[in-house]
């Protein structure tokens, strides 16, 4: 297994299309075109065995409110594993290196899922306070949203109340 990173602007002909079938293939057909706009725009860490895409995961930048503090925030998205590969570690392997790519170029890593665990297990924490969305300058409460975020913190991030409020900007499709 090879893992490695590049920007959206640096991904050579055809690597988009590889990574967006993995994702396609382990979400079953349910990722949408806000998803995948989600997910475009920062870097991408693919893992690669034989050749072939295997695995991905995106860092995007957001700010995310925590306490009414603003925080540079590497936001995951479009993590997947093809089906064919997945419990073999390029998931794992691929979020270390987005980790990593958090810790160089922000103040606080954050994402949704459902996959408490997996992330759990490489040091991501569970959001324990409520959610919000800002649109058009008001402030609106997601608590569908309020068992899903995790974070990374680090730096400057490492005192974060986990129990604070966390706002994030409206955006088309998911929110969080």
């Amino acid at each position: 297994m090879r893992v490695r990173h590049f920007t959206t602007t640096e991904a050579v002909p055809g690597e988009l299309i590889a990574i967006r079938t993995v994702i396609d293939r382990a979400f079953d057909g349910a990722f949408t075109v806000d998803d995948w706009e989600h997910s475009v725009g920062g870097w991408h860490v693919v893992a690669v065995e034989r050749s072939a895409i295997v695995a991905h995961a995106s860092v995007v930048g957001r700010t995310l409110e925590i306490d009414n503090a603003s925080f540079d925030t590497g936001y995951v998205e479009a993590v997947a594993t093809d089906p064919d590969r997945q419990g073999l570690g390029f998931g794992t392997a691929v979020m270390r290196t987005a980790a990593k790519l958090i810790e160089a170029h922000h103040q606080l890593g954050a994402l949704s899922t459902g996959e408490h665990l997996f992330y759990e297990r490489i040091g991501w924490e569970r959001w324990q306070g409520p959610t919000l969305v800002r649109a058009g300058g008001e402030l609106i409460r997601t608590p569908d949203e309020d068992d899903g975020i995790m974070v990374m913190r680090f730096g400057s991030s490492t005192g974060v109340d986990l129990s604070a409020p966390i706002v994030c900007e409206v955006r088309p499709g998911d929110i969080w």
